[in-house]
């Protein structure tokens, strides 16, 4: 019975730790303090040299949790990832997480060595632990701070802090086994990488597909998509492991590959992994925090501060800037992302891998990445938004997106059913505004189901629900948020060919003679916009009208404020494309039939 008392001890104070660590979130999200760092402090407090004075020094039980969270987070963030918006910054993405690891890892050994009094192989494995980007702290970050990043930066952290991991794991995992075999050679080492990644690659692009075809095919009972989207994902890394491929590049590939296919319950998958996600965090923050022990960290706390510093300082900038330097980044956006270079609960993971294996100094390993981490939440994770401001890679922040409810339509999977209340200020209540391939369906008005027609007019208080495809559903979300105010178009900006938004379809078809629908010419130029694109409008966004193509010039109050006119006579032949894209757009072709996105 002694036995049966333990574990049910276990289970009581595990529940309690996981516990206090969500109520904790509440309190940090108040206060700005990454949340991160909260979850550690619980574990640190319910540990042995805490008033918890829980022993706890279980490391493989720790790796076990830690390694199905990481597959977990990253499978999570494959499957937000919209193709299309990291397409273009591949290169440098792809370049940051393999070059930019390993110089990173690079610059920071030296220091590691003379600091902390090891020899080169030993400091280059604290500097592999410490070198990648943290993918679930960065988006956190971002998320909490209510930061929007210029577009092409976020994209780029979004996937460089997805890549980078399993990169980061390989190189640890070789470090970890010539330190303890002492055999090795760097044609080994690039021929292992290469087959690990080749390999990972291949099975998480066909793991992905084989999920999204059974999860399509195969008529599961309501509730079940979600289990079994999580557990395929975890078959998929376990498999790769166990092929000695890269688990983790596979699941993330995974990922990308069903986030981007139509699939059954996508809403209900990502809400499910959303709360996995953060599950998985927590108890992986709390376990780490549980392995520390503050006691231990005082003759290693010096070396490792300056270990942090060097790291936040010289190494990452300095491996920013060169992997960076080919790439149309300016100067303000390579800072910033040097400076988002958080770590978090990857590099602790990876520091209690030599404390599996049974190192000598992995105790030191550890201690040193859990002191990096403290600092690196604490330095760059609170002052993430001033930064984002100070070097104006930081969109206005818009209003919080309205309640959305998204239902899945047995049987099909090319619309599904979108709800939403509909506001006194919002553009479709005060324009009545709705994109050209959503159709509303019905209305709920004091607790009764009309249809459109029933329920015309619309009123403020009404819920609609309007058919849409999956994939765009998030798009409706501006047509349903109060409106901000514009900015009058610059006059100094109007001449021959560019006009105010404010005009209507039926005065431009006036003066320059184009073909205009009865039911549009009511239309401004904004409506226009707003009613054919799929997503919200940016500058540079086109769209035809009979013989000429409107250009978005100027957007103001999220809307388009001036509109060039590409008249025919203005169409050129486009430039002959250049060596590197002709490459870059045959690679993305290739990625496109292969992942089938």
């Amino acid at each position: 019975m002694a036995s049966l008392d333990s574990v049910s001890l276990a289970i009581l104070l595990g529940a309690v730790l996981v516990m206090a660590g969500i109520l904790s979130s509440l309190l940090a999200l108040r206060f700005g303090a990454p949340l991160l760092l909260v979850f550690l402090v619980i574990g640190m407090l319910a540990g042995d040299s805490g008033p918890g004075r829980l022993q706890f020094d279980d490391v493989r039980t720790t790796y076990l949790v830690g390694s199905v969270a990481l597959a977990l987070i990253l499978f999570d963030g494959g499957l937000r990832t919209r193709f299309a918006s990291i397409r273009t910054v591949l290169a440098p993405s792809v370049v940051l997480a393999t070059v930019g690891v390993l110089l990173t890892a690079l610059v920071t050994a030296p220091f590691a060595k003379y600091t902390l009094d090891l020899n080169w192989s030993e400091s280059l494995l604290v500097g592999a632990v410490v070198a990648s980007t943290d993918a679930a702290a960065v988006f956190l970050l971002v998320h909490t701070q209510g930061l929007r990043l210029r577009p092409r930066v976020g994209a780029t952290l979004e996937a460089e802090s997805g890549t980078n991991d399993p990169f980061a794991i390989f190189l640890t995992l070789m470090l970890v086994e010539y330190i303890s075999v002492g055999t090795s050679s760097p044609g080994h080492v690039l021929m292992e990488f290469v087959l690990e990644a080749a390999l990972g690659a291949v099975v998480g692009v066909i793991g992905g597909r084989l999920v999204v075809i059974a999860l399509n095919k195969v008529a599961l009972p309501q509730g079940l998509h979600a289990p079994f989207v999580t557990t395929g994902a975890l078959v998929i890394f376990g498999g790769s492991q166990i092929m000695h491929a890269s688990g983790f590049l596979a699941v993330y590939l995974a990922g990308i590959i069903i986030g981007n296919r139509p699939t059954r319950a996508h809403n209900s998958v990502v809400t499910f992994l959303d709360a996995a996600t953060w599950l998985a965090q927590i108890v992986m923050f709390v376990l780490l925090g549980l392995l520390v022990s503050p006691s231990r960290l005082g003759a290693s706390v010096l070396p490792a501060v300056a270990v942090a510093l060097v790291l936040m300082l010289v190494a990452r900038p300095l491996a920013v800037f060169v992997c960076l330097s080919p790439f149309r980044f300016n100067w303000r956006e390579k800072i910033f992302i040097a400076w988002t270079g958080l770590r978090g609960a990857v590099a602790i993971f990876l520091a209690s891998i030599p404390m599996l294996v049974g190192q000598s100094k992995a105790y030191l390993y550890f201690d040193v990445a859990f002191v990096v981490v403290i600092i690196s939440l604490l330095l760059q994770g609170w002052t993430l938004a001033p930064a984002a401001r100070r070097l104006h890679v930081a969109l206005p922040r818009t209003e919080r997106g309205p309640r959305r409810v998204e239902l899945d339509l047995p049987g099909q999977l090319e619309q599904q059913l979108v709800g939403y209340p509909v506001r006194p200020k919002s553009l479709y209540f005060r324009r009545g505004l709705i994109p050209s391939w959503s159709k509303p369906t019905l209305v709920i008005r004091n607790e009764n189901i009309l249809t459109p027609t029933e329920a015309d007019p619309i009123a403020p208080g009404d819920y609609i629900y309007l058919l849409a495809p999956p994939e765009k559903a998030e798009s409706l979300d501006r047509f349903f948020v109060d409106m901000q105010p514009s900015t009058a178009p610059d006059p100094h900006l109007l001449g021959d060919f560019m006009v105010s938004a404010e005009h209507t379809l039926a005065e431009l078809a006036g003066i320059y003679g184009v073909k205009v629908s009865e039911d549009e010419s009511k239309l401004t130029l904004a409506d226009y916009f707003d009613v054919h694109l799929d997503r919200a409008p940016k500058e540079g966004a086109e769209l035809a009208l009979d013989e000429i193509v409107l250009v978005a010039r100027s957007i103001s109050g999220g809307r388009v404020n001036i509109v060039g006119l590409r008249l025919p006579e203005e169409d050129e032949t486009p430039p002959p494309l250049t060596r590197t894209q002709t490459v870059r757009k045959k690679l993305a072709e290739l990625w496109s039939s292969v992942a089938g996105v």
